[in-house]
């Protein structure tokens, strides 16, 4: 008798870890623009992923960051906060995440998408 070669089962889709998928979603409610996550794991030890996202205004950056802040607390994860008093740029440190929230010309200006080398955050920025 011979034996039917069995097929290697389909990987799974990649999971989403679930803080991760709390602040895209408080940011997609807050209407956050551009938003682009960066996997950090191969690339620093401080995190395991970066999130970079505008606000069109000073009052929309700091609207999103208490959302975000709110939604991570929620979870029950501290995190620690820099910059919300300007709104320029918001820095939200939530352990394994971490949420670097501009205006659009700070952004620009400092544009970490190019400083971290993802090919593919560069590419989302570019689209329309």
């Amino acid at each position: 008798m011979t034996a039917i070669p069995r097929r290697r089962p389909a990987p799974p889709p990649p999971v989403v870890p679930p803080l991760l998928a709390l602040v895209e979603q408080a940011l997609d409610d807050g209407k956050a623009e551009a938003i682009v996550t960066i996997g950090l794991a191969g690339k620093t030890d401080i995190a395991d992923h970066m999130i970079v996202a505008s606000g069109r205004s000073q009052r929309q950056v700091v609207a999103l960051a208490d959302r975000v802040v709110e939604a991570v607390k929620a979870a029950g994860v501290r995190a620690s906060v820099e910059g919300l008093r300007h709104g320029d740029w918001v820095l939200i440190d939530a352990g394994d995440v971490i949420v670097h929230l501009f205006k659009p010309e700070a952004r620009a200006y400092y544009n970490l998408e190019k400083m971290w080398g993802d090919d593919l955050a560069v590419a989302a920025l570019a689209a329309p």
